[in-house]
């Protein structure tokens, strides 16, 4: 039978690159236990919820049409709710991405004259048209709603005293972002968005305070609507689709606001009694329930990639030994060929199109060009091994996902062979 290290070497991984790798893996294993018991305790949530709620095989039998009395959509959506300790939930295939559910559930909850606040910076790229920061159509800004941004300290932290001089009567909802998108801040744990929502709230009792998830899903025990926050938004192709889910998004929290978004995703009126589930139903409650492990597997991923890429001597956010609360993984490869090359090599690890050279090119939602690595099963699922980042300085590459940890090691590895096929690392 053919050694696992000669199966590294048939892929083309060298040796030295593997003997460097499993130094680092051995390095983390009381690491990987921790993230391990986190996953479990997320499994046990997760299938608490669907035998609370009597999930049958009647359930995944799906609608088409207007999709009245959905009953696994229903079912599901009490399910997220659960897990998410939240009062409403709504999780449709029609939510195309996680700017979309965000969109959504702004555009439902703001009205012309309010502020939306965002209280921890600059947010992710894609937001900025959606929010008028660069005009854009449809954004908020068309419409009236005026925008307000307190910066983050320089350790990165609340900067709470411009936070509660950019309070006022108009400000209506304050948009957090957990993970740290295009930047190099960290990541907030679900107990420092606690704070924040308990002194915004102290400044202002009815202001909405919304997290956007994306990539926090399962990191943690708990989730920011266990800590105050009246709503949590998602994209079901990263965390909590568990690889599964094709498509789609979720909102979860207070049901007077997750209503006002079932209102803005399909039409005043209707809300969440229309929306078919299209066959998909199988697989979004399977994509759930396998998502604590699934981002067990991703977590262990980028811990790997950070330590690995710590002893090259490259600069790492978060480090390795810091406690993870998203999937993402940054790293400053300073030159635009060292991208590239770290790119291809998760593209040339991928089991889908691991024959394809990723380019950098000019992707709609974001002001520079972007280089993107996905060799995926389901298109742009960022819980599958990816790779991607802007071609402008550090030339800071964010990795993140890989639907096992073993895939997202070979990954790593990858990337590490690429660098020193291209003479940009030596060891």
């Amino acid at each position: 039978m053919e050694s696992l290290n000669q199966m590294y070497e048939t892929i083309g991984i060298d040796k030295k690159v593997l003997e460097l790798g499993l130094e680092v893996e051995a390095s983390l294993r009381e690491r990987f236990e921790t993230i391990d018991k986190t996953a479990e305790y997320n499994q046990l949530k997760v299938l608490h919820a669907m035998q609370k709620n009597r999930v049958a095989e009647a359930h995944f039998s799906g609608s088409t049409g207007y999709g009245y009395n959905d009953m696994g959509r229903e079912t599901l959506e009490q399910i997220y709710a659960d897990v998410f300790h939240a009062e409403s939930a709504l999780v449709r295939p029609q939510i195309t991405c996680g700017t979309h559910a965000l969109n959504v559930a702004l555009a439902a909850n703001l009205r012309p004259g309010d502020e939306l606040l965002s209280p921890a910076g600059k947010p992710y790229d894609t937001l900025e048209e959606v929010i008028g920061i660069r005009d854009s159509k449809g954004s908020l800004k068309e419409y009236g709603i005026t925008y307000a941004q307190a910066d983050l300290l320089e350790d990165g932290s609340f900067d709470f005293d411009a936070i509660a001089r950019s309070i006022n009567d108009r400000t209506k909802l304050a948009t957090i972002q957990r993970s740290k998108g295009y930047a190099s801040r960290p990541t907030f744990s679900v107990d420092r968005i606690g704070e924040l929502i308990a002194f915004l709230k102290e400044k202002k009792p009815d202001i909405i305070c919304m997290v956007d998830n994306c990539y926090g899903e399962f990191t943690e025990e708990i989730e920011p609507t266990d800590v105050g926050a009246d709503l949590c938004v998602g994209s079901l192709i990263k965390n909590p689709g568990g690889g599964l889910a094709p498509c789609g998004g979720y909102i979860v929290g207070k049901e007077e606001y997750v209503e006002q978004a079932a209102y803005r995703l399909t039409s005043p009126g209707l809300g969440k009694e229309v929306g078919a589930s299209l066959g998909l139903s199988q697989t979004l409650y399977q994509g759930f329930f396998l998502a604590p492990t699934v981002t067990a597997g991703a977590i262990k991923g980028a811990v790997f990639a950070a330590a690995l890429y710590e002893r090259l001597g490259f600069p790492v956010f978060p480090s390795s030994d810091t406690i993870r609360h998203d999937i993402i993984q940054a790293i400053d490869l300073h030159s635009p060929e060292a991208l590239k090359a770290f790119c291809r090599g998760i593209q040339a690890a991928a089991p889908v199109d691991s024959f394809v050279t990723p380019e950098p090119w000019a992707m709609p939602g974001y002001d520079s060009d972007v280089i993107m690595a996905a060799g995926a099963f389901v298109q742009g699922s960022s819980i599958e091994l990816s790779a991607d980042g802007p071609l402008r300085p550090p030339y800071t590459v964010f990795f993140q996902g890989g639907l096992t940890w073993y895939h997202a090691k070979t990954g790593i590895l990858f990337s590490v062979q690429k660098l020193l096929d291209a003479n940009l690392i030596t060891f």
